[in-house]
């Protein structure tokens, strides 16, 4: 039987999407529920860092639960049980994708902060500094999505809200090539070029106080260590996605003329791009670990007073079952 072209990107939604948007789910979901749950019982006192990174997996957490609902609408060749849970799940996961990147700068930031001015006494390291910083990423990265919802619900009334379209088959009165581009830029270019600033300027300062310090500045490598990975994570992760996406909704465009199979094969490319990205939320708690080291033996020590706890309860409970026998 001939190979058809038009074939690709239905059986790779179909079939491709639902199980790996379900693996990230059930992968990142409790990584993320047990760093919530840690900071809201387990952390008494709050610095900048532990507000940027909570809010970090808040909203990680968010959009994790939406990834079920994505696999059932891929599953079912994005046909829709509730326009209303197709638009937010879609605004959900791009708020996501850039809050995601913005938090980490802010860290970063923090970060830089932290092997500078090792005292904390910068005012951006101040706990109330930190939540209207915290406000206003939320206000940038809600700005720049919203006019998706525009774009999804004019998608929507053209197609008689029968079907869930990706980001980069929408169509509507806002120009989805340029809105891409715009995105991209702000949303990722300009973050990544931040977090890769912070960790050179983090590396830089390291340097200058092992000079000084005849090498005793070791301690504070950590920072850098945790920035370029961060980096490295968004630089890995959004860059093929980016780069398929915008070639994707540049190829719909009339006036390049593209082919109906090579349409194909780019939607394809694009398809397989998107779990890549949407990893970040699976890989995030090891940030939180590896710079709120505090947290983690704090929740160590919660789990084992909660171990002693059951352990006492259930002696009692065999004393007293004890006693009435006897």
């Amino acid at each position: 039987m001939a190979f058809n072209c038009t074939e690709i990107d239905d059986v790779l939604e179909k079939y491709f999407l639902p199980p790996l948007y379900g693996l990230e789910f059930c992968l990142g979901f409790p990584g993320n529920l047990l760093v919530v749950l840690g900071y809201i019982f387990c952390l008494p006192v709050w610095q900048s860092c532990h507000i940027y990174l909570f809010n970090l997996a808040v909203s990680d957490l968010v959009f994790l639960c939406t990834l079920p609902h994505l696999s059932y609408i891929y599953g079912n060749d994005q046909s829709l049980n509730s326009p209303f849970f197709c638009i937010v799940n879609r605004y959900i996961l791009h708020v996501n994708l850039y809050s995601s990147i913005l938090f980490m700068v802010l860290l970063s930031m923090d970060r830089f902060l932290l092997v500078r001015h090792p005292t904390r006494n910068h005012w951006l390291q101040n706990r109330r500094t930190a939540l209207a910083v915290t406000a206003l990423g939320w206000l940038v990265v809600n700005v720049q999505v919203a006019p998706m919802i525009v774009l999804m619900v004019q998608d929507l009334q053209k197609g008689n809200w029968k079907q869930c379209k990706d980001f980069s088959s929408l169509t509507g009165d806002i120009n989805s090539f340029v809105y891409s581009l715009g995105l991209t830029l702000t949303g990722y270019i300009f973050p990544l070029l931040a977090l890769c600033g912070f960790t050179y300027q983090i590396a830089h300062l390291l340097h200058l106080q092992e000079r000084a310090l005849q090498g005793r500045a070791a301690s504070f490598k950590r920072p850098v260590r945790v920035v370029a990975s961060a980096a490295a994570m968004f630089l890995v992760l959004y860059t093929p996605y980016h780069v398929m996406r915008n070639i994707r909704i540049a190829s719909t465009q009339v006036w390049t003329g593209v082919e109906p199979c090579t349409l194909r094969y780019i939607k394809g490319l694009y398809i397989l791009t998107r779990p890549l990205a949407f990893l970040h939320s699976v890989i995030n708690p090891v940030f939180y670990f590896l710079i709120g080291d505090k947290l983690t033996v704090l929740m160590r020590a919660k789990m084992r007073k909660l171990v002693r706890k059951a352990d006492a309860q259930g002696e009692l409970a065999r004393q007293k079952d004890v006693v009435k026998r006897g």
